[in-house]
């Protein structure tokens, strides 16, 4: 395995911790959201976990890009929610 693999599957691995981190921010969304919003989110993040699953080994940098997707999801569904759905805390 040449060094650049190896950055490469470093890089995915360090995108799927931060995926794991981002965890908690979807599940505790059920304190500002309703029940259909937090079911969203948590579809949302699982399906990105499984697309970061199976492009670990296919296309390892690729998962560079999915904590910054769902970082934008989370923090545009809960701006949303608040701004023109009244989601209050």
């Amino acid at each position: 395995m040449d060094t650049r693999t190896t950055l490469s599957y470093l890089a995915a691995a360090v995108a799927m911790l931060a995926m794991v981190a981002l965890a908690p921010f979807f599940f505790a969304a059920g304190l500002v959201a309703p029940l259909w919003a937090v079911v969203g989110f948590i579809l949302v993040w699982v399906s990105l976990f499984v697309l970061g699953c199976l492009w670990f080994r296919r296309k390892p940098l690729r998962t560079l890009l999915l904590p910054v997707a769902a970082a934008a999801v989370w923090i545009g569904g809960m701006s949303a929610g608040e701004a023109w759905l009244g989601w209050t805390a």
